[in-house]
C-alpha cells in the first residue's frame, strides 16, 4: 500500500541555478492545492541538519518566479555524505512530521535524496544545474538561462576584440561538460569551440587555424573555452607568444549563475515543482524528474545516477563544419 504524504519539505542543494525559484513556487502551491502542509528547509542538507526548517504558504512564494538564485537559499554539506549524517537528517524530517521531501539540485543532492528514500522519508529530485550534466534527462533548471547570459556577454566580448583585432579566449562555465560551450560556440560564431568531452590537447592546431584566419583577412579570433579544460590565461599568453597577435582571456565566472530566468526555464521548472507533488502523492519515492523526447518522466535514482551522459556527436560535427 502507497505511504499517503501528508507534509513535504522542499530544499535547494549545491550550484544554484535560475529557475529554481520557479520550482519552489509549484513544489509548494501545487501541495498546498492537494491539501498538504509544506515545510521550507534552508540552505540545503546542511540547514536539514541544523534545523533551519520554516512553515511555507501560499504567500511566502509570492513575487518570486522571476527572481534568480534561491529564496532557500543552498549549501554543500559534507556532514550529509556520512551515514550518520543521513540518520540524523532523516530523523529531523520525522521531527517535524516531514514525510515526504524535494531536493532541487544535481547529481550530489540526488545521491542524499536517495539515502533520505531508504531512510523511510520518500523523496523526489528536480535537476537543479546550470551545467545540462545530468544524464538521465535533456533540460536542466538553470542552463537556459545561463546559456543565454553567456551568449549575451560573449557577443559584447567580441565587440571589443573586433575593434582592437585581438584574439579572445572565453570561458564559460559547465564543470566537466562543454554543453554551455558548445551552444555558445553555435550561437556565438565561434571560431573554435573547446569542449573537454573531445579535445585532445593540440594547442598548436589550435595557432595554426589562428594564424591562417589572420592571413585570409579574419580581424578578430573567438575561442569559447570549456571550465573543465579551463587554463584559460595561460594559454592566451602562449597563443599571444605564438602567433604575435594580442590575446586576452576573459572567464566568465559566476555571472551565469544569476539574473531573471528565461521563459523556459520558468515554465519547465514549474511543470517540474508539480510533477514531484503529484509523484509524492502517489506514494512514489526515490524518482528524478527528467525531460526526454519532449516529454516529462521520472526516474529510480540509483538509475539515472548510472546512466552516462556526453555530447551529442552529430552536434559537434556540425559545429566543426560552422567555426573557421
Amino acid at each position: 500500500m502507497a505511504k499517503q504524504v501528508k507534509t513535504i519539505g522542499v530544499l535547494t542543494s549545491g550550484g544554484d541555478a535560475p529557475g529554481m525559484n520557479a520550482a519552489i513556487r509549484a513544489v509548494v502551491r501545487t501541495a498546498i492545492h492537494k491539501g498538504l502542509v509544506v515545510k521550507g528547509i534552508m540552505r540545503g542538507y546542511a540547514g536539514l541538519l541544523q534545523e533551519e526548517i520554516v512553515d511555507m504558504t501560499s504567500t511566502s512564494v509570492s513575487d518570486i518566479i522571476h527572481r534568480g538564485g534561491t529564496i532557500l537559499y543552498t549549501a554543500r554539506c559534507q556532514e550529509f555524505t556520512t551515514a550518520a549524517g543521513q540518520q540524523k537528517g532523516a530523523e529531523i524530517c520525522k521531527k517535524h512530521n516531514i514525510d515526504g521531501m524535494v531536493v532541487i539540485g544535481g547529481d550530489g543532492s540526488f545521491r542524499g535524496a536517495g539515502k533520505l528514500s531508504a531512510l523511510g522519508i520518500n523523496t523526489i529530485g528536480l535537476p537543479g544545474t546550470i551545467d545540462l550534466d545530468i544524464a538521465c534527462t535533456d533540460y536542466t533548471i538553470g542552463f537556459d538561462t545561463a546559456v543565454n547570459t553567456a551568449m549575451e556577454a560573449i557577443d559584447k566580448v567580441r565587440d571589443t576584440s573586433t575593434s582592437h583585432e585581438r584574439c579572445s579566449i572565453i570561458e564559460v562555465m559547465g564543470r566537466n561538460a562543454g554543453y554551455i560551450a558548445l551552444w555558445c560556440g553555435f550561437a556565438n560564431g565561434a571560431e573554435d569551440i573547446l569542449l573537454p568531452e573531445r579535445y585532445d590537447g593540440d594547442e598548436q592546431a589550435l595557432i595554426n587555424r589562428i594564424i591562417e584566419n589572420r592571413k585570409r583577412g579574419k580581424k578578430h579570433h573567438i575561442i569559447i573555452n570549456a571550465e573543465g579544460i579551463g587554463h584559460s590565461s595561460s594559454m592566451a599568453k602562449r597563443i599571444e607568444a605564438a602567433t604575435g597577435i594580442e590575446t586576452r582571456a576573459t572567464i566568465l565566472g559566476h555571472m551565469q549563475r544569476g539574473g531573471a530566468p528565461t521563459c523556459k526555464d520558468r515554465v519547465y521548472a514549474s511543470i517540474m515543482g508539480a510533477r514531484a507533488v503529484e509523484l509524492l502523492c502517489e506514494g512514489k519515492s526515490n524518482r528524478v524528474v527528467g525531460y526526454k523526447h519532449g516529454e516529462f518522466v521520472d526516474f529510480d535514482i540509483q538509475e539515472a545516477l548510472a546512466m552516462t551522459k556526453d555530447i551529442p556527436e552529430d552536434q559537434y560535427q556540425i559545429s566543426k563544419m560552422l567555426v573557421r
